[in-house]
């Protein structure tokens, strides 16, 4: 696959619908990341909060990057759930996405070390 020059990589009108809800009611985690992440306050770069990616929404995700980052609360802790996860990251990479996860904890507890995570991959 390739939509390299699609920012949504063929998303389709409900997945867009749906992200416009998600962007609503951002989890405590997705905000404090993305009052650090909005505005281009990362080293200069764009980053969208609940970005559609094909059938997929990603937390956030930058495209001149085309980097994803995924924050993880409980739930991605089943076995159910991780198998999805990493389904569907094998499909976002397909497009040639990296994708970095943090669990939700780790945002609201170390915030800087994430931020040092996302710097590590960045140009």
């Amino acid at each position: 696959m390739t939509y390299s020059d699609n920012l949504f990589y063929g998303a389709s009108i409900l997945t867009h619908q749906r992200a416009r809800e998600l962007r609503k009611s951002l989890t405590p985690a997705e905000r404090i990341l993305w009052d650090v992440l909005q505005n281009r306050q990362m080293e200069g770069y764009k980053f969208r909060r609940q970005h559609p990616i094909y059938r997929y929404i990603a937390d956030f995700y930058c495209h001149e990057l085309r980097l994803v980052i995924e924050l993880d609360g409980g739930v991605h802790d089943k076995v159910d759930q991780q198998e999805h996860d990493s389904n569907r990251d094998l499909v976002i990479r397909e497009f040639g996405i990296r994708i970095l996860r943090f669990k939700n904890e780790e945002v609201v507890n170390e915030l800087e070390r994430v931020l040092e995570r996302i710097r590590a991959v960045l140009p």
